[in-house]
């Protein structure tokens, strides 16, 4: 019998990146210090009810619990605080999400002006759903719209 050996469930998504951008007339550390918090989406997404939290900093879990009874566990893979942007990984939804890697980064455009760009790389658990990346998008869309209207 052979010996067991690592193994993982967790692979990255293959497909075309989904992206949403918005320019917000705030300042770029503003920006960042709304969008960049893992644990503070639900500031900016009425689709939550909150987030819990296990641990902090990279590697760190976050909870999303939407208002529909969904959830969503995601891991924090990167963050840097200087360069404004981060990244996580989906390890388990209820959505019908088989992959997810995402990214969001805060650039400035001047002293009251800034962009938030939000990339989504995911596939769906059913091949045959055909508004996945519809659904996707529209909620990141719909996401970074309320924070352009909070901030702005």
């Amino acid at each position: 019998m052979k010996p067991l050996q690592p193994d993982t469930l967790i692979r990255n998504p293959n497909g075309l990146p989904i992206v949403a951008s918005v320019v917000v007339d705030c300042h770029a550390t503003r920006l960042w210090n709304m969008v960049g918090q893992f644990a503070g989406f639900d500031v900016f997404i009425p689709d939550l009810t909150h987030i819990e939290m296990t641990g902090t900093g990279v590697g760190a879990l976050r909870t999303k619990f939407f208002r529909d009874g969904n959830r969503v566990v995601e891991q924090l893979n990167s963050r840097d605080e200087q360069a404004m942007h981060m990244t996580w990984t989906t390890i388990y939804n209820t959505l019908g999400v088989a992959r997810l890697w995402a990214a969001i980064q805060v650039k400035s455009l001047g002293a009251q002006c800034s962009q938030v760009t939000w990339t989504i790389i995911a596939e769906p658990t059913d091949d045959a759903n055909t508004g996945f990346r519809q659904f996707v998008q529209g909620f990141v869309d719909s996401a970074l719209d309320n924070v352009r209207r909070m901030l702005g």
